[in-house]
C-alpha cells in the first residue's frame, strides 16, 4: 500500500537528462568527455537502485558513489556498469571492493598502502582513480607534495592508478579566485604526477556547476549529480533542456475552520485575525520537510500556490486554503506542477536558505518512491542507502 505522501521518479528523465547533458558537452571545441554519473546518497534522494540502471542502460561511462555499502547496492541492484568509490576506506569495508568489482579512490598514502595490502592478498591487480587535494582541504593528496608522497604508490605492484581527479571548492561561486587556482593546481599535479611515472589514463574535476561554467575543466571526463536530476546548481543558470525527475505528492486529509485570534501548530506560530480555513496535510518533517517552510513554503492544491502556516509537525504540515472549496482528498503537490503551476526544488531551498541538495537527500524513508518512465513502472519502498 502507498501512503497518501509519495514521491514519483520519472526514470525518462533521468535518461533524457543524460542525453541532454552529453548533447551539450558536445558543443565543447575538444572530444566530448564521457559522463560518471553521481548517485551517491541514494541518487541524491531518487532511488539508486532505479536509477542506477537507467543511468547504465542509457549509456553513462561509469556511476560514482560515495561508500562501498553504497556500490554494492547497486551492484545487487544488476548495475554493470564501472562503478567509483568517492569516499575514505576502511580496513573492513575492503572486501567489498574486490567481490563487487568497485574503483576504490586513493586519496591518502596509508589508503594506498592498505589497498596495496588487500589487493596483494587477492593476487589481484585493482584499479583506482587519485585525488589530489587543489584546495578543497578535505581528501586527496596534496598537489604541492607529490614529490614526497607519490613514489611508494607510484611503486605499488597491484595498484593500477587508471585516473587521477580533483574537487572543485567554489564552483558555483562564479566571483571567487580559487576556481581558477585549482584548475591550474591541477594541471601542474597531473605533470609532476607524469615525471613520477604516474600517468593515468582519465582525468577528471568537473560537478554539475564546474562544467557548466568552463570548458577547460572538463578533461576527459566530468561528474554532474544535480543536472542528472534535472535541477541547475543555483546560482548559475543554463540553457540544456533538463526535465526535474521527481515530484513530491500527497493529498489534504483535514480540513479545518479557525476562528479570529486563533493559531494553528506547536508553538500556535501562526495567529489569524480573520476567520480562516486551514487543510492539513500528511507529510512532516519525518518525510524530509523543513521547519523553516512554516510561513516561507508554499503547496500546490486545484493548481493555487497556497501558503504553509503553523510549524511543519513531524507528521503533517497546514496550509492555509482560506477562500477556497478545498476539501478532504484534494490532490496537493509538494515539489512538482498542478495545473500550470509549479514548485521546483530551487524555489523551495531559496525560501529557506539552504541548497536543493540538502532537501533531495533528506527525503524521508517512509516515503515511498513510485518509478514511472521506463518498461517496470512499479512502487517502491526508499533504498536503505
Amino acid at each position: 500500500m502507498i501512503r497518501p505522501t509519495v514521491a514519483r521518479v520519472d526514470l525518462s528523465a533521468i535518461r533524457h537528462n543524460l542525453g541532454a547533458i552529453a548533447a551539450f558537452l558536445g558543443q565543447g571545441s575538444q572530444p566530448r568527455p564521457g559522463i560518471i554519473a553521481v548517485v551517491k546518497a541514494n541518487a541524491y534522494g531518487h532511488g539508486a537502485p532505479e536509477v542506477g540502471r537507467a543511468l547504465a542502460e542509457a549509456g553513462a561511462a561509469m556511476l560514482a558513489c560515495a561508500d562501498i555499502e553504497e556500490g554494492i547496492v547497486l551492484r545487487e541492484a544488476g548495475v554493470r556498469a564501472p562503478i567509483l568509490v568517492f569516499g575514505a576506506l576502511s580496513v573492513s569495508d575492503l572486501d567489498g571492493v574486490f567481490t563487487h568489482d568497485l574503483t576504490p579512490t586513493i586519496s591518502t598514502p596509508s589508503a594506498a598502502r592498505t589497498l596495496e595490502a588487500a589487493a596483494a592478498r587477492h593476487g589481484a591487480t585493482l584499479r583506482c582513480h587519485l585525488k589530489i587535494d587543489t584546495g578543497m582541504n578535505r581528501l586527496g593528496f596534496r598537489f604541492d607534495n607529490l614529490q614526497r608522497t607519490m613514489p611508494e604508490v607510484a611503486a605499488s605492484p597491484h595498484l593500477q592508478i587508471e585516473a587521477v581527479y580533483t574537487h572543485f571548492a567554489t564552483a558555483d561561486d562564479v566571483e571567487h579566485p580559487i576556481f581558477g587556482e585549482q584548475r591550474q593546481r591541477f594541471d601542474a599535479a597531473v605533470a609532476t604526477l607524469a615525471h613520477l611515472g604516474v600517468r593515468p589514463r582519465l582525468r577528471h574535476a568537473a560537478n554539475s556547476a564546474a562544467l557548466l561554467r568552463d570548458e577547460r575543466v572538463w578533461y576527459d571526463s566530468v561528474r554532474p549529480g544535480l543536472l542528472v536530476y534535472g535541477i541547475v546548481p543555483p546560482p548559475l543558470a543554463v540553457t540544456i533542456p533538463l526535465r526535474p525527475a521527481l515530484s513530491l505528492h500527497s493529498r489534504v486529509v483535514a480540513v479545518k475552520g479557525l476562528r479570529p485570534g486563533e493559531g494553528t501548530g506547536y508553538g500556535l506560530k501562526t495567529i489569524v485575525d480573520r476567520p480562516s480555513t486551514i487543510a492539513v496535510v500528511p507529510a512532516g518533517y519525518a518525510d524530509g520537510l523543513d521547519l523553516r517552510l512554516a510561513g516561507r513554503g508554499v503547496m500546490l492544491v486545484r493548481g493555487r500556490r497556497m501558503p504553509i502556516v503553523g510549524s511543519v509537525c513531524m507528521d503533517m504540515t497546514m496550509i492555509d486554503v482560506t477562500g477556497t472549496e478545498v476539501a478532504p482528498g484534494d490532490a496537493v503537490v509538494i515539489i512538482g506542477e498542478q495545473d500550470g503551476e509549479s514548485i521546483g526544488v530551487r524555489e523551495m531551498a531559496a525560501a529557506i536558505g539552504t541548497i536543493p541538495y540538502e532537501l533531495l537527500c533528506r527525503l524521508g524513508a517512509r516515503i515511498q518512491r513510485a518509478y514511472g518512465g521506463d518498461s517496470r513502472q512499479r512502487a517502491a519502498g526508499s533504498t536503505p542507502r
